[in-house]
Formats: C-alpha cells, sequence, structure tokens
C-alpha cells in the first residue's frame, strides 16, 4: 500500500503508545512498517532534496505535531511516551487524529505561532499553511520547488527554440562542457558544429584528456525526431569507427526510435527538449540563482557535548 501521509500516521502512533510505557522513534517506525505491511522499495523511498526517508520523515512530523499538542512526551531524545491527554483523546475512540483535532489545544496553535524547534526533524517558518495539506512541511517545499523547477525548465526550452542555430550549436558545447566533457570550451568549440561530416554534427572529448571522443548530432526541430534520422545517425557513427555518440533534439523522438537505440551495437544517448532544459538548469547552464534556502536540523551532538 502507499505510504500514508503524516496525518494518517497521528492515530496509530498514538495508540500504539496507549500503555504509557516509553518508545523510541525507531521502535514506533518498526511497529508501523509491520502494520502497514510496508514493502521494502515504499521504505527505501526517499525525500529527493533529503538523506530521509519518506516513512521516516513523515512519522517523525506525526511525533512531532502529537508532541506540541500535548499528547506525547519526550522523556528524553528520541523515545516518547503518551500524556494524560492523549489517553484521554484515545478514550473518546476517535476514528481520525489530525491538525484539525490538534488546533484545540492552546499548545498546539503556540507552536503554530512561534514555530518551535524539534529535535527530530527540521524548523519550520511557517507550519500553518501545512495544516490544509496532508504534505510534510519537506514535502510542500520540495513540491514547490519542482514546480519552480518544472516552469523554468520550460523557459530555457523556449528560449532555445527562439533562438539561432549557431546559439543552439554553442549550448550543446556549453551543456557537454557542464556535464564534465571536453577539456576547454576553445577545444570543443573548434569541433562541434563545424565538421558537417555525413550525420555528425561535432565531436567533443568524452574527458579532459582527450582519450576518445564523443560524436554530437544536434538538431533543433520542431518535428518529432524518429528511426531513419537514428540509423542515418548510426551509419556516421560506424564509418568514423565510433561507438558513442549523443543525438540532442528540440523536439521528442518517436517511439521506433527509443526502440532502434536499444538494438544497435552502438552506444547511443537520445536527449530531447524536455531533458535538455533539465539538464541545462541542472548544470546551471543559461540559468542563474535566485535565492538560495539552507534547510537545517538541531545538532544533538553539538548540545550533549557542551
Amino acid at each position: 500500500m502507499p505510504i500514508p501521509d503524516y496525518q494518517s500516521l497521528m492515530l496509530p502512533v498514538l495508540d500504539f503508545t496507549r500503555n504509557r510505557e516509553e518508545y523510541a522513534i525507531a521502535k514506533l517506525r518498526k511497529y508501523l512498517e509491520f502494520k502497514l505491511k510496508l514493502t521494502g522499495d515504499e521504505l527505501a523511498q526517499r525525500i529527493a532534496s533529503d538523506s530521509q526517508t519518506v516513512f521516516a520523515s513523515r512519522v517523525a512530523w506525526a511525533v512531532q505535531y502529537l508532541k506540541q499538542a500535548g499528547l506525547l512526551e519526550a522523556v528524553r531524545r528520541g523515545v516518547y511516551k503518551i500524556t494524560n491527554r492523549g489517553s484521554e483523546l484515545l478514550g473518546g475512540n476517535p476514528n481520525e487524529i489530525t491538525t484539525k483535532t490538534l488546533r484545540r489545544y492552546p499548545e498546539f496553535l503556540e507552536f503554530l505561532g512561534k514555530s518551535a524547534p524539534s529535535e527530530d526533524v527540521p524548523n519550520s517558518t511557517d507550519l500553518v499553511e501545512t495544516l490544509e495539506t496532508k504534505d510534510t512541511p519537506e514535502e510542500s517545499l520540495e513540491n514547490s520547488f519542482k514546480v519552480l523547477r518544472d516552469a523554468l525548465a520550460h523557459d530555457v526550452l523556449e528560449a532555445i527554440k527562439n533562438g539561432s542555430p549557431a546559439a543552439f550549436e554553442q549550448i550543446v558545447v556549453d551543456l557537454l562542457l557542464a556535464m564534465g566533457y571536453g577539456g576547454s570550451v576553445d577545444d570543443a568549440g573548434k569541433v562541434v558544429g563545424k565538421s558537417g561530416d555525413g550525420g555528425i554534427d561535432g565531436i567533443i572529448k568524452q574527458d579532459k584528456l582527450g582519450l576518445d571522443a564523443i560524436y554530437v548530432q544536434a538538431k533543433r526541430w520542431k518535428d518529432v525526431v524518429g528511426s531513419p534520422e537514428i540509423m542515418k545517425f548510426s551509419g556516421s557513427l560506424t564509418k568514423k569507427h565510433a561507438n558513442r555518440g549523443v543525438f540532442i533534439t528540440t523536439s521528442t523522438f518517436t517511439k521506433d526510435a527509443s526502440e532502434f537505440v536499444e538494438a544497435m551495437p552502438q552506444k547511443i544517448v537520445l536527449i530531447d527538449g524536455k531533458q535538455l532544459a533539465s539538464l541545462m538548469v541542472e548544470h546551471d547552464v543559461g540559468v542563474s540563482p535566485t535565492k538560495t534556502y539552507t534547510l537545517k536540523r538541531l545538532d544533538q551532538d553539538y548540545f550533549e557535548n557542551l
């Protein structure tokens, strides 16, 4: 089953602690893994911008919110116990516990207002907005980042399409260099876009020493690229006794083209317009940062060693 959102985990977390024993958060996770029958693949899912797993993050936030509402108490680092208030809430046999449930407690409202620090999850400067969603604050941040990144990639691709063929050739050079190929801009610029040799638009060093070469074809097309164009490129590689090639287009590839590449003796990578723009954003080609946000966590080792 899919990993439940953090609000759906609140009731099972609190219910597991109803016997008033102390539980480490690791034991809470183990219990929930068993109860929810989560698979290894589900447990291995990670937040893209973090080393923490999605499941661990959601359990941590469920515990955090229960603690801030006074339903759980932290008896020591990473160890929790149900409170009298938590027992009273369970005594009413609730069908669920959500942030709406927690808002009846003044401590929780105060927590939202001043964003109290946590020992298990990162601080949040504005938790109020997360109440209307089932995403954790990290997931909300991640989703917002993805939306902005996708919008930027779209703008980058439009800029490429509106540019000149010569500009596209330079973009290909700059991107491959930013990805670690070639020696210098001068070395790469001498060959890319100037060979005009039977389907080969350029050649770039695979490494800075030039021990091997990658043959490049760059098509600033509006039409979909099909298998015939890939076949021509493959034939050109064969004439050059080359076994590596990159076919870059501002459009897309047909299914036949993708399948043809899989059956070819050479290693040919197909990069469509969407992937091209994403790679440019990833490697800071044609884009520049506007703001940088650093997500921090409490350093328990620092305080324990004081």
